[in-house]
């Protein structure tokens, strides 16, 4: 129970609450909801900015087969889009079939089992977090390489990029959306314009940016094999990592709010497979080597437009969108959580929103964790980057698997067709979680093969912890009528005021008998206070007995809650009621000035007793005027 102003109210906790569903297209929620466009900005900007490190994985892992390898990396690439193509119908149908979000995790529940969809949400959280980490990091990559003099200082530069990543998502989505929607639209045009550019042109314009670095490229092979081409496809595969995160947040669109997120998800495959697709043309065509310290897109950049203005517009805007494209698991993540936590695998409190249809505590938890991995990490990519992605993989093999499931058991019009490409999005997928996992196991993947298990067990035993809590109780099942029983209310006092006053008329109101109760101690001069406090008592008469609780090591807390725990078990009968006066200050500095009484007492009541505590506030606004008979008078 909680007490502001003199006024009671209770407060009741327990598993299960939830808060009404939003109603209407249109409502003063729908405000703070996403278009579209919006979604596009707000949860694409990770599969956007992969294209910036997605081609140049594939070049990397082929250029160990000389020049013969790097002929191979447009058939990888359309492969990696061919897969695209698979998720994005996929999540469509996920998107239609599940609208109140979850992706992975909503697919698996209903169609894999708990336990598998349990999983499903492990391995999404682990991604999630990872992507936050990988994205800041690699944008202030990009600034360090470019100012070289702030290399030391690149952690604080990536915990403050997150700050405001972080801040700009607890004004909520749109806001996000709208921050983002300009290094969105930027970043995506130069590629787009770079890409036509590049067709156009014979040749490269110039290859400045390469000039004077030793060539990645392997000795020449006239061969490549089945497994290089594997590992090329699952390096590739960190470009698809993004895809998800639209069917994971589709509480987040306006009404139609699925309607939006089909839309929102289409087109964000439509412009990922075209730039994907757009870049690998182009390297083929110019011939590139991948070089030492010069990425794969900057090279690109150089040979379509020259080493000139549009050159650093293009290294600028993938520098921004790389780190802010932290910004789609801030998106993403918390809508999960809220899932997980209605479904009692995580602390309810991540299911709030607050009024600006934000869930805060899972994006202030997502900042926090992801300011840890930072700070070990110590602001290099590099140390990420081999435990990204296996998450993402696992969590795409699961959604496939459990539509193929879908569609057997719904059975639609040509239901075989669909459950086919389902099952083949599963294969491809499953292939690259175990080929990306074996290939990156002891460059760090371990700590993800083991942190999806204990993460699953956090779940579980959360579950079990609200289950029993439930079964306390008796949820579900509907109670014994309510009685009344006799009140006892005790409150703690120290001496005569207008709060003591005011506390006493409320434990009036409330309780059927009224105990004061004040703590001394045996010194001299505590004695000499405790007896003109019940010299002061007997003059104000208020009508309620005041008993002296001693104690020899000046505790408070303690010697109050022994005597409730008295009165509790010689008076079984009665409903005991802790009322502790408090007073509000005006200013929020002067709290600094309190001696924090009340939250002693509150905490060792409820510690060491089942009574109810009762926090009244008195707020300190103005002074008061004492009566002609200098009795302090209530004010409420």
């Amino acid at each position: 129970m909680a007490m502001h102003t003199g006024k009671p109210t209770a407060v009741a906790e327990g598993p299960g609450r939830e808060e009404p569903p939003d109603t209407g297209a249109g409502g003063a929620a729908d405000r703070h909801r996403l278009t579209s466009l919006q979604g596009l900005a707000a949860l694409s900007l990770d599969a956007m900015a992969s294209v910036a490190y997605g081609p140049e994985s594939i070049v990397l892992v082929l250029a160990a087969a000389g020049a013969y390898g790097l002929g191979f990396t447009l058939p990888v690439t359309l492969a990696i889009a061919a897969l695209l193509a698979v998720l994005v119908a996929s999540y469509r149908q996920v998107i239609a079939a599940f609208p109140d979000g979850g992706g992975s995790y909503a697919v698996a529940k209903r169609h894999l089992g708990r336990r598998t969809s349990l999983v499903a949400a492990a391995s999404l959280i682990l991604d999630y977090v990872l992507n936050v980490a990988v994205s800041v990091t690699a944008g202030v990559a990009a600034l360090t390489s470019a100012f070289p003099s702030l290399h030391g200082e690149r952690v604080w530069i990536c915990l403050g990029v997150l700050v405001l990543v972080t801040a700009v998502n607890l004004r909520g989505v749109v806001d996000s959306a709208k921050a983002f929607l300009v290094p969105t639209a930027l970043f995506v045009g130069s590629i787009l314009a770079m890409i036509t550019v590049g067709l156009l042109r014979d040749g490269p314009v110039s290859t400045a940016s390469a000039t004077g670095h030793a060539s990645a490229l392997g000795d020449g092979a006239t061969a490549v094999g089945a497994l290089l081409l594997l590992k090329a496809f699952a390096a590739g595969c960190s470009a698809l990592t993004g895809v998800e995160a639209v069917a994971n947040a589709v509480p987040s669109f306006r009404a139609p709010a699925a309607r939006r997120a089909q839309r929102t998800e289409v087109a964000l495959g439509a412009l990922l497979g075209v730039m994907l697709i757009g870049l690998s043309v182009l390297i083929g065509r110019f011939h590139l080597q991948p070089v030492e310290g010069v990425t794969v897109l900057a090279q690109l950049a150089d040979a379509s437009f020259g080493h000139n203005a549009a050159f650093y517009v293009v290294q600028f805007a993938t520098m921004v969108l790389l780190a802010l494209a932290a910004n789609t698991s801030f998106g993403g993540l918390p809508v999960l959580m809220s899932l997980l936590a209605r479904h009692h695998h995580l602390p309810h409190v991540f299911a709030l929103k607050a009024d600006r249809q934000v869930h805060r505590h899972g994006v202030v938890w997502l900042a926090l964790v992801s300011a840890a991995l930072l700070v070990l990490s110590g602001g290099d990519t590099n140390t990420l980057v081999p435990l990204f992605a296996i998450g993402v993989f696992v969590g795409f093999t699961i959604c496939q698997v459990g539509m193929v499931r879908h569609w057997y058991v719904e059975r639609p019009g040509g239901w075989r067709t669909k459950a086919a490409l389902n099952g083949f999005g599963a294969l491809l997928t499953g292939v690259s979680a175990v080929v990306v996992t074996a290939t990156k196991f002891t460059e760090g993947a371990w700590l993800i093969v083991l942190a999806l298990p204990l993460i699953v067990l956090a779940f579980e035993k959360v579950h079990r912890a609200y289950a029993e809590i439930g079964e306390r109780l008796a949820l579900g099942r509907v109670p014994q009528p309510p009685h009344r029983a006799p009140s006892l209310v005790v409150v703690p006092v120290s001496g005569l005021s207008r709060l003591t006053c005011q506390a006493l008329t409320a434990a009036r109101s409330l309780g059927d008998e009224v105990l004061a109760v004040t703590v001394t101690h045996p010194a001299a001069e505590d004695r000499q206070a405790a007896e003109a406090l019940r010299r002061d008592w007997e003059l104000w008469k208020p009508g309620v007995e005041l008993i002296e609780l001693s104690s020899e090591t000046r505790a408070l807390g303690r010697p109050v809650s022994a005597y409730v725990r008295k009165l509790a078990q010689t008076r079984p009968d009665a409903q005991l009621t802790v009322l502790i006066p408090e007073t509000e200050p005006a200013h929020l500095w002067q709290r600094l000035l309190q001696n924090q009484r009340g939250s002693v007492l509150a905490h060792a009541v409820r510690r060491d007793t089942d009574a109810v505590i009762c926090r009244l506030r008195f707020r300190i606004t103005a002074a008061a005027a004492p009566t002609p008979s200098g009795v302090p008078v209530p004010r409420s």
